[in-house]
């Protein structure tokens, strides 16, 4: 039987079923014997059923595994519907939910051959209150969140890739302090019909997987409209980068700074990086990015606090109640100034293949009391643009991730820029 590691990536465990050096069986007891190993130690799951995952991989290996993922087991977030397994929403008080339906792309994930391997942990109702799971690369760290099982669980190789959710900073930032990559597409380009709303103006659906290329492919298949290519193509000209070192509300430690200066400089001599700053005439983006992520979410969730509010997480309380306190004409005017921004930062970045941000401020902060800082990530998610994290370096022993994002629908071409990136700096992080 191979190793986990034999088959890093989706690309290459597609290659070996096709050629019939493994089969969808195999692979799963593979990954099964991965997640009894180390599971107790890093709780990436929420459902994991050893009986169902061989059942689909018995019936992917019987239908010869057809279709562009054929044979893969996919972790899927807990707040994204599942009709064959419960959907909690990373809390007790929906404990053993089974929804009668599969969310959208669960739908288009099974089409493409692929089954669910089982549900990931979430922080509850994806927001910042911290879950169970703990960082593969040192346990008494914390893997960020919300989707903190689906990073967990590839950066353990329990699986091959995972599908999260971003409102603010939940794909890119436990991308980063696990060391794998994170993708967070154009927003709506993965419809999020079946996923538990917390802001819909920017909850997006993304992915996680050890290879740009393979973020990619499994982003295709879930997206709608053909918007996002399943092959990522290099760009045959020299990449123009922006390098933005910091945000007027975040900027990243000594540590990762020096980091992420060592990774430009392995690419320095192959592309154009010109070094920008966030003009001051939008220094107050993250007030407007949390003025409407808040307001909606109290609206979203204010009935079930008034039922449930003894069992509802502090977190999650205290953003219901902020929210409630914020009137309409202040969330319709963020509104307006989110399109604003939209507009300026589109025209500002149209040069340039990709800007180059810190993933997050630091490393994976130690003890689990907290999911870390997200504000690195909150401008991409006011503005809806595509946005990446792959890992680049360690920093006293912990991945630093290098965020690259882009304009809305320029999703391709952000994705070609990274794998382009990711090649020349090289870097294959194994916790």
């Amino acid at each position: 039987m191979p190793d986990p590691r034999t088959y890093p990536t989706l690309a290459a465990a597609r290659t070996a079923l096709e050629r019939g050096e493994t089969r969808a069986r195999a692979l799963a007891e593979v990954q099964l014997e991965r997640v009894a190993a180390t599971e107790r130690d890093i709780g990436a799951w929420a459902h994991v059923d050893p009986g169902h995952v061989r059942d689909e991989a018995r019936r992917a290996d019987d239908a010869h595994c057809a279709g562009m993922l054929g044979g893969m087991g996919i972790g899927v977030k807990d707040i994204i519907a599942t009709a064959d397994l419960p959907t909690a929403f990373g809390t007790d008080i929906h404990a053993g939910h089974r929804p009668e339906h599969d969310a959208a792309c669960i739908a288009r994930l099974r089409a493409a051959g692929a089954y669910v391997f089982g549900k990931t942990v979430t922080t509850p109702f994806a927001f910042m209150d911290p879950a169970r799971t703990r960082n593969p690369w040192h346990r008494a760290h914390t893997p960020g969140g919300s989707s903190s099982g689906s990073a967990a669980a590839v950066a353990a190789g329990h699986v091959l890739a995972a599908i999260g959710t971003q409102t603010n900073g939940s794909v890119i930032r436990p991308a980063a302090y696990c060391g794998v990559v994170g993708y967070k597409p154009t927003i709506g380009a993965i419809p999020v019909g079946g996923v538990h709303p917390f802001s819909p103006t920017f909850d997006t659906v993304g992915t996680f997987a050890h290879s740009v290329a393979d973020a990619a492919l499994l982003a295709s298949v879930l997206a709608q409209n053909r918007g996002i290519a399943p092959k990522v193509v290099l760009p045959e000209h020299r990449p123009r980068l922006a390098w933005l070192a910091k945000f007027p509300w975040a900027e990243p430690d000594s540590a990762t700074l020096r980091a992420l200066v060592a990774a430009l400089e392995r690419i320095g001599d192959d592309a154009q990086i010109v070094p920008v700053a966030v003009p001051d005439a939008w220094s107050g983006a993250k007030a407007v990015q949390r003025t409407i992520m808040i307001k909606e979410g109290s609206e979203v969730l204010g009935g079930l606090q008034a039922r449930e509010r003894a069992r509802m997480p502090p977190a999650v309380n205290a953003a219901i109640d902020e929210g409630c306190a914020i009137v309409d004409e202040r969330y319709r005017e963020a509104l307006v100034e989110r399109e604003r921004a939209i507009a300026f930062f589109s025209g500002w970045l149209d040069e340039f293949d990709a800007v180059l941000s810190p993933a997050t401020p630091s490393t994976a902060p130690a003890g689990l009391g907290s999911t870390g800082d997200p504000s690195c990530c909150t401008l991409w998610s006011l503005l809806g643009f595509p946005a990446l994290s792959i890992p680049v370096a360690l920093a006293d022993g912990l991945p630093v991730g290098l965020q690259l994002a882009a304009p809305q629908g320029r999703d391709d071409s952000l994705l070609a820029a990274a794998a382009w990136c990711e090649a020349r700096i090289g870097f294959t992080p194994k916790p």
